[in-house]
């Protein structure tokens, strides 16, 4: 059986030392989104280390509810996103601080790593590492609309009336780093904040005449794309991937300022009971081949330097054409919300919406 083992070892990358399995196998129990723990690397996770795996599936708010009802109680780790942990830790202390000479750095796309440390800080400890991740930026019918690069080229009068974005807060976001402000390095000023929002809100209503509509949905945007009645929009990456397969024309482009980016994480819930098969399962998942596997089931990109390599080969091609390394570390990763912006934001929308 030595052969056997010395395989097994040989394939994991986690942060036990080979030889040395744990003394007694956990049960790992996940509480996440769906497909980021799809059965096929559940049970590769299950017959290589020896724990068991408990998957539970949730969102943002019923995983803060759940944890904050048992005091960080339930589970052994965790996946909210970025913005949702420094905030409930501070106020609820329902995580512990990760350790992490027990995470396998080497294996995370390093901006994406030390981003979300930075994000998730609280009292100097370190309470998250990023995990799945996407974009919002610009879909762009490179042919008709070549001039689009960044988010203030849907002004452009080349392509006025065929443009698109949501009256929701990533414009107010995106329309402030293309015009050269930082609306991140003012949250904690709401001062300071609102002289960027009256910028931007200046620029929007400015900008107006070039939308044909503000889309609401996802299916409404992307038939105004088909159609051709709006040759660029602010949108997600995986909606201009979809496009591109049957229309190489369109793609996603990563706006010149940074598409702006959410993560998913992995927490330890304070109150969680196995720790060694949490650092376990992390660094299990960030493997390029098997990261590829959950890209595979739950549509996007994880935080796993390389796994791209192993992706499907279409996906492959728009991904690494969207996302070359410069755009990667140009991504503007939201922080958490301070109480008292989301009502500057909402006035600068409603009064762009109600401008002639």
């Amino acid at each position: 059986m030595k052969h056997v083992a010395s395989a097994v070892c040989s394939a994991l990358t986690i942060a036990f030392v080979c030889g040395t399995t744990p003394a007694s196998a956990d049960t790992l129990r996940l509480l996440t989104w769906g497909g980021y723990a799809p059965e096929n690397v559940v049970a590769k996770f299950e017959a290589e280390t020896g724990h068991t795996v408990e998957v539970t599936k949730s969102n943002n708010e019923e995983m803060i509810a759940k944890l904050r009802a048992t005091g960080g109680g339930g589970f052994d780790l965790a996946q909210p996103s970025q913005d949702r942990i420094a905030g409930p830790q501070a106020e609820f202390g329902i995580y512990k601080p990760i350790d992490l000479s027990k995470i396998d750095s080497a294996q995370f796309i390093t901006s994406m790593l030390e981003a979300t440390k930075a994000n998730t800080t609280v009292g100097g400890e370190i309470y998250g590492v990023p995990h799945v991740w996407g974009t919002s930026g610009l879909v762009v019918d490179t042919k008709k609309a070549p001039s689009v690069k960044d988010y203030t080229d849907l002004c452009n009068a080349e392509v006025a009336g065929k443009v698109s974005y949501r009256l929701k807060r990533p414009t107010l976001i995106g329309f402030a780093f293309a015009m050269g402000l930082d609306p991140f390095a003012a949250y904690g000023d709401e001062a300071a904040y609102k002289a960027v929002m009256d910028k931007v809100e200046a620029k929007l209503v400015d900008c107006k005449p070039n939308v044909k509509t503000y889309w609401g949905g996802g299916d409404e945007l992307m038939g105004l794309l088909r159609s051709g009645e709006i040759v660029a929009s602010m949108a997600w990456d995986t909606g201009g991937w979809k496009l591109n397969a049957d229309m190489p024309d369109i793609t996603f482009v990563a706006p010149a300022s940074g598409a702006l980016g959410w993560v998913d994480t992995f927490v330890l819930p304070a109150k969680g009971r196995a720790d060694d098969a949490a650092y376990a399962w992390i660094n299990f998942v960030m493997q390029p081949e098997i990261a590829a596997m959950i890209t595979e089931a739950a549509g996007n990109f994880t935080a796993s330097k390389g796994a791209d390599a192993f992706a499907d080969e279409a996906l492959k091609v728009r991904y690494q054409a969207s996302f070359p390394a410069e755009a990667l570390d140009n991504i503007k990763w939201y922080p958490p919300v301070p109480a008292g912006l989301e009502a500057i934001e909402g006035g600068v929308l409603d009064r762009v919406k109600a401008a002639k």
